[in-house]
């Protein structure tokens, strides 16, 4: 006898960033899909990529907040990453094959020292493990298939890295850090640089994202509890994503005009120019960019502006 279909449940236009804790062992489409079910959502999207050996901080964006999930990819990240030193691995983390083991002979003095050297902008080759697309497909794709690929070295930029402990091999750390950094890559460099032959990453959880907090996100296990009704007060307003932007509150006629997506003239008393949060009156309409003679421009506009 064939089973029933299941019968699908509605989409909802529902709007709003939900900060989610994501666990270890689960890709980040997989966990973004999950919140997209669980909150029935039309849309959804992450603000940047978190490896499965990963756990920690994943913004997730629901309905018209994916417009501004950019600005989240561009933020600075925080990390607090535990490495074996000595040893590397095919990965550069804990899930690949050990290349080389050699013995590590350093104190904390020399770590902290070597960790200093770090800081500020430096260059970085992205990982063969990496979802970095060249030629339409993910790093990691070439690197299943054996195929080595030439990358060309990125400058990123490390604002901190703070020693939280060491037991040798194992050294744990925080890093405060640009978007585009891959910890993975710090990790071997630092091994190397301590004249260990390098080092793997064996666990990563991401603490920050911009302004936002870990300790404000929620756990999957326990979004999974709740109720439709219960989650949606979960969800963060759509302008928490761009609240680093200046605030700009639009008079009546800009509000029309932003409605037919045009640009106009305000003579408002304010000496804010560049890309801006626009507001009719409390209710967020979306990014436009004011000029220093006033002229106003629709950059990313809400279509649901009542909503989240």
């Amino acid at each position: 006898m064939r089973p029933e279909a299941q019968i699908k449940r509605p989409k909802r236009p529902i709007h709003g960033i939900l900060l989610l804790n994501k666990p270890r062992g689960f890709t980040s489409n997989a966990v973004l899909q999950k919140v997209k079910r669980l909150f029935q959502a039309e849309k959804a999207g992450h603000t940047g990529t978190l490896d499965p050996l990963a756990e920690g901080l994943l913004p997730v964006c629901l309905g018209e907040a994916t417009k501004f999930s950019a600005y989240q990819l561009e933020a600075d990240k925080g990390y607090r990453a535990q490495i074996c030193l000595g040893v590397t691995t095919t990965t550069g983390d804990v899930e690949g094959d050990v290349l080389h083991s050699s013995p590590v002979s350093v104190n904390v003095s020399f770590i902290h020292d070597v960790m200093a050297a770090f800081v500020g902008e430096i260059m970085q080759v992205p990982p063969m493990y990496s979802a970095l697309k060249v030629r339409g497909k993910p790093l990691y794709a070439y690197a299943r298939a054996g195929e080595e690929i030439v990358r060309q070295p990125r400058k990123v930029h490390i604002r901190r890295i703070r020693v939280l402990k060491f037991d040798s091999p194992q050294l744990e750390i925080e890093v405060r850090c640009s978007a585009g950094t891959y910890i993975r890559t710090l990790a071997e460099d630092i091994g190397i640089r301590l004249g260990c032959g390098g080092a793997h990453l064996t666990g990563l959880t991401r603490l920050s994202s911009g302004g936002f907090q870990l300790e404000d996100a929620v756990d999957l296990a326990m979004l999974e509890t709740l109720t439709l009704a219960e989650r949606d007060p979960l969800l963060l307003p759509m302008d928490a994503l761009v609240t680093h932007l200046p605030k700009l509150v639009v008079d009546a006629a800009g509000v029309q005009a932003l409605s037919y997506g045009r640009q106009f003239m305000t003579t408002l008393a304010t000496s804010v120019t560049g890309i801006c949060r626009a507001y009719d009156g409390e209710k967020f309409a979306g990014l436009v960019e004011r000029t220093a003679e006033g002229l106003v421009v629709p950059r990313r506009l809400m279509h649901h502006p009542d909503s989240t």
